[in-house]
């Protein structure tokens, strides 16, 4: 006879938030004890999760958030298998616990955010981690995290999947009007996906391969045929502005002007401020960028039911 109740196991559903049969089968060997089945259900659940280690998980959530005066932010993606656990809360709270652990603790690199102590507590971030695993049974892995110091401010898309932080400095410190700027700047690195800060920032690789491909579409291009060297060049260097246009944050069209650049509308709120604001730095992370996702084919999948 079983020396457990139906309360026993629910009370260990609630306690681990592993289901009901896996609570009732860790109970049942056991015999009851509570504490034992919990250790069974982390054993059996930790051994699932090396298992699942090698399936794609490139859902899940970014998070950015800085310290109460602005002078430090943090930004990172955990992943998930499935969207379903993205927008859980509890897997939300804990890529919340990740950032304020990055935010608090200035990990070296991935290994070193694991074994730094989760949001103060006592567990470890691999603990956690293993924690919030017995909950949801999918591979979840903290991909990847920045923090940055300045005058910073974060933006965080309203599906969690997008996420920026924009490092400043000015002597205003971080005045309302120097954090509205700010705000407005990561929303075009969000919006826009710029790639570099500046023009200077382009590597040397990419400006040639950018000037070779103009040279190639002008040298197919009957117009051009007969214009010097000289003016080709010239043209080609027109042509590589708009290359920056695109890809450069402070040279892009504002989207919220009438024309400007984002340059620009930064040194209007420099002269609204009062004091010079300078964009130090910039990190944009897009939830799951580049990693190839799982394509289901549900006809082929039908089909080989039906044989």
């Amino acid at each position: 006879m079983a020396n457990f109740t139906a309360k026993d196991v629910n009370d260990l559903r609630k306690s681990t938030g592993v289901g009901l049969m896996d609570c009732k089968k860790a109970l049942t060997e056991a015999d009851g004890d509570v504490e034992k089945a919990i250790v069974l259900l982390r054993e059996k659940g930790l051994a699932n999760q090396a298992k699942k280690a090698d399936r794609i998980a490139a859902e899940g959530a970014v998070i950015a958030i800085t310290n109460d005066d602005h002078t430090v932010g943090a930004i990172v993606e955990v992943n998930s298998e499935t969207d379903f656990v993205a927008q859980n809360e509890e897997f939300i709270a804990f890529v919340e616990g990740v950032a304020k652990t990055v935010l608090a603790e200035n990990p070296s690199d991935l290994e070193a955010l694991k074994a730094a102590k989760f949001n103060g507590g006592e567990m470890t971030v691999k603990e956690a981690l293993d924690e919030i695993f017995l909950k949801f049974r999918e591979n979840l892995q903290i991909r990847r995290f920045a923090r940055v110091e300045g005058i910073v401010k974060e933006y965080v898309h309203f599906n969690k999947k997008e996420g920026v932080l924009v490092a400043a400095s000015c002597e205003a410190g971080a005045a309302p009007a120097v954090l509205d700027c700010l705000n407005d700047v990561a929303l075009q690195a969000d919006a826009m996906k710029a790639t570099y800060l500046t023009k200077e920032e382009v590597p040397a690789e990419i400006i040639e391969q950018e000037k070779s491909i103009v040279m190639t579409q002008m040298a197919s291009d009957p117009k051009m045929a007969n214009k010097p060297e000289a003016v080709l060049a010239k043209i080609a260097e027109g042509k590589l502005g708009v290359y920056y246009k695109d890809n450069c944050l402070l040279c892009q069209e504002f989207v919220k002007g009438e024309g400007e650049s984002v340059e620009q509308y930064v040194a209007a709120c420099s002269k609204a401020a009062g004091k010079a604001i300078t964009i130090n730095s910039f990190v944009r992370f897009i939830c799951g960028e580049g990693i190839e996702k799982r394509v289901d084919n549900f006809a082929e999948e039908i089909a080989s039911m039906m044989k």
